[in-house]
């Protein structure tokens, strides 16, 4: 398993929206694309800019709910992809011990960046559906400043890929 962190998210030529995973500790060379939907991908630039959100959104729910039961969210994991669909665990730290639960990629992440939990990506998903890395920098600071520009050089390239391209 690789740890990544949410690089981005961005639409496609199609008006899709895309998550970027990018690995944090070791430069791979490659990010993962997941395509999610809207209200996904808003809950997701919400959490990870710490936004706070008039009303609670459907991964907030979740977290309070995980909260309440006196179980945290442990971790989320990329499993997997088949025919273009990613599959995703959520592992919950709970009084009666560790819990695996299947989730959607989309929802699983929007949880774990409320959530502040790690991300992995499995090696192979990472291998068969990443795409070059040419949108981030090897430096965390110099991406940081340079994210606009990197994210409009993504941008670019969305215009000339399509979903169909990372089917095996």
């Amino acid at each position: 398993m690789i740890r990544v962190r949410v690089l981005g998210v961005a639409l496609d030529p199609a008006q899709e929206h895309v998550i970027l995973l990018k690995p944090v500790l070791r430069p791979w060379g490659r990010i993962l694309p997941v395509w999610i939907g809207a209200q996904e991908a808003t809950a997701i630039l919400v959490a990870v800019q710490g936004a706070p959100s008039p009303r609670p959104l459907a991964h907030e729910l979740m977290l309070s709910i995980v909260d309440e039961l006196s179980a945290r969210v442990e971790r989320v994991e990329v499993t997997r992809v088949d025919d273009g669909t990613f599959y995703a665990a959520v592992t919950l730290d709970t009084p009666r011990g560790a819990r695996v639960v299947d989730a959607r990629p989309s929802d699983a992440i929007a949880l774990a960046s409320r959530a502040d939990a790690p991300i992995f990506v499995a090696d192979e998903v990472l291998a068969v559906a990443g795409i070059p890395d040419t949108v981030s920098e090897e430096s965390d600071e110099a991406s940081a400043r340079d994210e606009e520009s990197r994210i409009a050089e993504f941008r670019s390239f969305l215009d000339e890929v399509e979903p169909e391209d990372f089917e095996d």
